[in-house]
This record gives structure tokens, C-alpha cells and sequence, in this order.
């Protein structure tokens, strides 16, 4: 006979399900095409290639010609082809083979995308989602590296998104299919094939993340660790090594860089009275230096016992040799070493 710990052990086990990052996403693109005959994507190699990351693969053979489509290497254009069937109805995923070729349509994204809808007065919605890998990768250097968090955050009329696991790929990609204003979508490359375990909650096809609301990943109460995207991985793995040491790190994955969720960390922040920041991109003007600014304007600022520390990508573009390119990005010993410095220890 089982005991009841052992039957309810077995229970959740049963009900998990091991999905890596590229497969999650796979999967919200695949249930929101199913689910809208109004939903398509585009972009360079998506359909018979299934993807230059394979994200997209078996959707141009299962939904064909019309729904997944290929495009010249021409971001500007397809961009604006994107935005165009927004404007006419259809509710395109544009997919950017790294969002550092976006440059190359952000005329696109921002005055054509981000404005349409306030400067309509609510009368023209715009609703696609610009996705693809964001920040760094490894070896790709100085032109294929950068973290666009805080370029496309500035700007007024978008919501910006960057999920970490697949929990977070999966539910806020397809929250950002059905929304009405553009979503930009940032994704990581180093993530794509990282698996971790989804409930069955999760796997069902009405499941959505809210897009402004940040997520708690692990309680604490000495320190609150801000991160998204791959650093939130860094911020869990620093705060197992400093619980040994006898500190509790409040992680929290921020999900959303647009609109960011202020009351989840100012909440943390009130319990902890300390901040850490920790974010792949350049310091100058980051999200970072946002989160510490909306703090310290905030009544959390009065809660804190020691001045807020931001954990950045090195102020440089992107080395392509590997020992600089490992020091010019966020390490775990890196959150460490703030954490101790701000905690005084």
C-alpha cells in the first residue's frame, strides 16, 4: 500500500511535462493558428526550412503556402508587409532571425507599428508580435549580440515581453498573438533547447500569461535579485549558492519589460530592503538603471538599507573572442559579488 505522501508525489509527477523553450513556442504559434485563421508568420526561412532555430518547425506542412511564408532577406520590407496585414485585419507573427536585423525595420516597428493605435484614437489596432532571439548568443560578436530590452521599452505604444522558461514562452507568446497593440517579442537563443517541466495547467490550449505582470521564482528576504530573460537562470543558481552562506535572495523574473509591473518589486523590495538588478544588456539607460529609478521615486525607496546595485553586460560591443566574450556578460559570480557588496558582507 502507498501512503498518501507518496500517492500525491507520484500524482504531480505524472502531471508534469518536460518542454524545452523552442518546442513551447512551437506550440503557442501552432494553437493560435489552429485557433484564428486571422494568425500567420513570416519571415526568412520560417517555412520550409522550419525556422533558422527550428521554432517554426512542421507548421508551413501542416498550415501551407498562405499561413506560413517566406520572405527575401529584406527586413524593412516583410516588416512593413507585417504591419500592413495588422492594419488590414490579420494578426501577423513577424518573425526577426535575430532582432539585432531589426535595425533594418525599426521604422517599421516604432513609427509605423507603435503609433498607428493612440494616434488613431483607438479607432485602428495593430495587432502583430515582432519575434525572434535577443542579446547575446556565443560566438556570433559585436553584430549579432545585442540586448534590445531597453531600445524597444523606451517606446510608447509597444509592449515589450521577455520570457525566460517555457512556462513564460509559451503563455505570453500566445498572450501576445491575441492582443490588439504590437508586441515585441524577445527571445534567447542560448535558451531555445533548455527543457524544464510544465504542469498540465500550462499545457492547455487556453492557458495565457498576463502581459505586465512580473512572476516571484523564489521567496526571500534578505535581497531582491530583478532579472529576465537568461539571467533569470544566473539569479536562481546565485541565490542556491548564497543560501548556503545564509542568505535568502528574493528572485523575481520581470516577464514583461512593457508595461513593467513597478508593484511586484516595489512589494519585494519593502520586504527585503535591498535591490540587485540583473540584465544581459549595456548599463547606460537600461533596465536596470529604469527599475532603480522607479524605486528610489517610489515608497520603496524608503525601505532600503543600502543604495540598489545594477549587474550589466560590459559597456562595449560584443568581443568575438571567447574568454572576453564570457567576461563581457553577466556571470553568476558576478550577482554574487553584488549581492555580498550590498548586503556589506
Amino acid at each position: 500500500m502507498l501512503g498518501w505522501l507518496q500517492v500525491w508525489i507520484l500524482s504531480e509527477c505524472v502531471s508534469l511535462f518536460q518542454v524545452n523553450v523552442r518546442d513551447a513556442l512551437n506550440q503557442a504559434m501552432d494553437e493560435e493558428l489552429e485557433r484564428d485563421e486571422r494568425v500567420f508568420l513570416l519571415g526568412e526561412e520560417v517555412a520550409q526550412y522550419d525556422g533558422a532555430y527550428k521554432v517554426s518547425r512542421g507548421l508551413w506542412k501542416k498550415y501551407g503556402d498562405k499561413r506560413i511564408i517566406d520572405t527575401p532577406i529584406t527586413e524593412m520590407g516583410f516588416a512593413g508587409i507585417a504591419v500592413g496585414a495588422a492594419f488590414a485585419g490579420l494578426r501577423p507573427i513577424c518573425e526577426f532571425m535575430t532582432w539585432n536585423f531589426s535595425m533594418q525595420a525599426i521604422d517599421q516597428v516604432i513609427n509605423s507599428a507603435a503609433k498607428t493605435y493612440y494616434m488613431s484614437a483607438g479607432a485602428q489596432p495593430v495587432p502583430i508580435v515582432f519575434r525572434g532571439p535577443n542579446g547575446s548568443s556565443a560566438g556570433v560578436a559585436a553584430q549579432h549580440s545585442q540586448c534590445f530590452a531597453a531600445w524597444y521599452g523606451h517606446c510608447p505604444g509597444l509592449k515589450v515581453v521577455s520570457p525566460w522558461n517555457s512556462e513564460d514562452a509559451r503563455g505570453l507568446l500566445k498572450a501576445a498573438i491575441r492582443d490588439d497593440n504590437p508586441v515585441v517579442f524577445l527571445e534567447n537563443e542560448l535558451m531555445y533547447g533548455v527543457p524544464f517541466d510544465l504542469s498540465e495547467d500550462v499545457m492547455q490550449k487556453d492557458f495565457v500569461i498576463p502581459i505586465g505582470k512580473a512572476k516571484v521564482e523564489r521567496r526571500g528576504t534578505h535581497i531582491t535579485l530583478v532579472s529576465h530573460s537568461r539571467c533569470v537562470g544566473f539569479c536562481l543558481d546565485a541565490a542556491s549558492v548564497l543560501a548556503k552562506e545564509g542568505v535568502e535572495c528574493e528572485v523575481v523574473n520581470l516577464r514583461t519589460i512593457r508595461p513593467l509591473d513597478v508593484d511586484t518589486i516595489e512589494a519585494s523590495v519593502m520586504k527585503t530592503g535591498h535591490l540587485v538588478t540583473v540584465e544581459g544588456g549595456w548599463p547606460q539607460y537600461g533596465v536596470g538603471a529604469e527599475i532603480c529609478a522607479r524605486v528610489m521615486e517610489g515608497p520603496a525607496f524608503n525601505y532600503l538599507d543600502a543604495p540598489a546595485v545594477r549587474v550589466t553586460g560590459v559597456d562595449i560591443p560584443m568581443p568575438y573572442a571567447k574568454i572576453l566574450e564570457d567576461h563581457s556578460v553577466p556571470q553568476i559570480k558576478d550577482i554574487i559579488f553584488s549581492v555580498k557588496k550590498v548586503l556589506n558582507m
